[in-house]
Parts: structure tokens; C-alpha cells; sequence
């Protein structure tokens, strides 16, 4: 699929727009790759009759469909493990003293990391003390998350086998779903961290990893600027290990994990 550089530098502008994924110059090569297939599927003759399509009023839902489909979902159970060792050790022991509490997983993917945060809860009895919101751009990915099944391929990516026994049951040869003590933990809501400020109430936990990097400084900002305002005072933000503040954030108190960082509203 050709792609001419006038139409991807329009395609760039519409997709940061939309999603805040910034792509950079010379990634003709990605969108094709991720998007061949769907203008072929909806009988579209070339590139420039797509992006026709997705500027038009009447093509909202086809423009998110393209977003679904540049959206990057790499994600495992426990990823990169220190947020969850200290949510485990520390937050939510110290959560638990106060009440109910609201955790935020902001860019979810299909789900692992909201499931991972809701089987700590419940192995530390607090089940009925905490919410998870759970959130992503792509309604596909949230469908996804929202079913709970998974893959074998998809369980192997960092979930502990005890865990697998205990909170899933086997639906098919090759496919497994989630209990329902755990997704009733969970809600899922469609969220773009480009509309701040956001409509889902204050936490105490927000996890928000591994998203920024694709974004523009300027969105950096908006967005974490946009998730501290959702931070109640003394609430902790989980960042992805590559993902720091930009100058012009609002700054918070940097916790060590040892290793990794957290960061603390005062």
C-alpha cells in the first residue's frame, strides 16, 4: 500500500488529534502494515479514500476503528512486578487502615493489569473496601477486557500458576476466563487521557505505564497533570520504568520502590 507523504503527515495530525500518539517522520511502513488489511476488509480503493472517510461527520465510528487498530496493546499479567510488590507490602496495608479506596488502571489494554490489581485485593481480604476503574482509548481492547477470557499464550506472559488455578476456569482446550469474584472488581470505562479533566472521581492508586512514551511533551503534561488532579491528597501514581515528568508537570513526591519509583501527592 502506497502512502504519500502529504496524506501520512495529514494521517499523523488526525491520529495525535484523536489518541495522542504521535508517530514521527518515516513510520509509512506501520500504518500500512497495521492498516492493509482494514481498508481492503471495508472495500476501500486506496489510502487517501480512508482518510476521506475518517475526516467526514458520518465517519466517527470508522476513525475509531483506525485508532483501534494503531493502538499498541502489549501488555503482561504483573508487569515489571515492583508495582505490584509494593502495592502488595505497602499501599494497600496502609490503604485498609482508612476505609474504602479507588484504584485506576488508566490505558488497560485487554485487561491483565486491572485483573492483576484485583487478585492482590482480594488475597489481602480487602475486596469489599476497594473500587477499580479500569480504562482504555480502544472500545475493541475494552470488549476484550471487559470478557475477561484469555489465550493460553496470553496466561503464560507473567501469570503464576497458582494464581491460574485460583482465579480462572477453563471454557475451552485453549482458552480460560476469569471468575467472577474477579471481574465483578473490575469496571471498565472507555476514556481518552487527551480529555482531561477526567469524569471518573478522585483515587487513591493510579496506575497510568508504558502510554506516555508514544505522546508529544505537550500531551505528556496534560495528561499528568490530568491524572494528578484525579490523585486525592496523599495518592500514589505508577508511571512506566522509561516514563518521567516533563518540566512543566505539576511535581510530586518521588518514592523508591527499590527498585522503580512511585510517585506521592501531597
Amino acid at each position: 500500500m502506497q502512502i504519500s507523504p502529504t496524506d501520512y503527515s495529514r494521517f499523523c495530525q488526525i491520529l495525535e488529534q484523536q489518541s495522542g500518539i504521535l508517530l514521527g517522520d518515516s513510520k509509512q511502513y506501520l500504518v500500512a502494515s497495521r492498516l492493509s488489511n482494514f481498508i481492503r476488509d471495508n472495500q476501500l480503493s486506496s489510502f487517501s479514500e480512508l482518510l476521506e472517510l475518517i475526516v467526514r461527520p458520518t465517519g466517527r465510528q470508522v476513525l475509531q476503528n483506525v485508532v483501534d487498530q494503531m493502538t499498541t496493546n502489549e501488555t503482561l499479567w504483573f508487569r515489571d512486578r515492583y508495582p505490584f510488590d509494593y502495592m502488595k507490602n505497602k499501599l494497600i496495608p496502609e490503604m485498609k487502615t482508612k476505609g474504602r479506596f479507588r484504584i485506576w488502571s488508566a490505558a488497560c489494554s485487554s485487561g491483565q493489569e486491572p485483573y492483576s490489581l484485583a487478585m492482590l485485593i482480594d488475597e489481602a481480604g480487602a475486596s469489599n473496601s476497594c473500587e477499580i476503574i479500569a480504562s482504555d482509548l480502544s472500545n475493541k481492547i475494552l470488549n476484550k477486557a471487559k470478557s475477561g477470557r484469555y489465550q493460553e499464550i496470553e496466561l503464560k506472559r507473567g501469570l503464576p500458576d497458582d494464581k491460574l488455578g485460583r482465579y480462572f476456569s477453563k471454557t475451552d482446550t485453549t482458552c480460560w476466563t476469569v471468575n467472577k469474584k474477579l471481574s465483578d472488581m473490575v469496571r471498565f470505562n472507555s476514556v481518552n487521557l487527551l480529555d482531561s479533566p477526567y469524569r471518573n472521581g478522585k483515587f487513591d492508586v493510579i496506575f497510568c505505564r508504558n502510554v506516555l512514551i508514544y505522546f508529544s511533551q505537550q500531551n505528556k503534561t496534560k495528561v499528568i497533570n490530568g491524572l494528578i488532579d484525579s490523585l486525592n491528597p496523599g495518592g500514589y501514581l505508577f508511571l512506566g520504568a522509561s516514563e518521567s515528568f516533563t518540566r512543566d508537570s505539576v511535581k510530586l513526591e518521588m518514592v523508591r520502590c527499590n527498585p522503580g519509583l512511585v510517585y506521592r501527592k501531597p
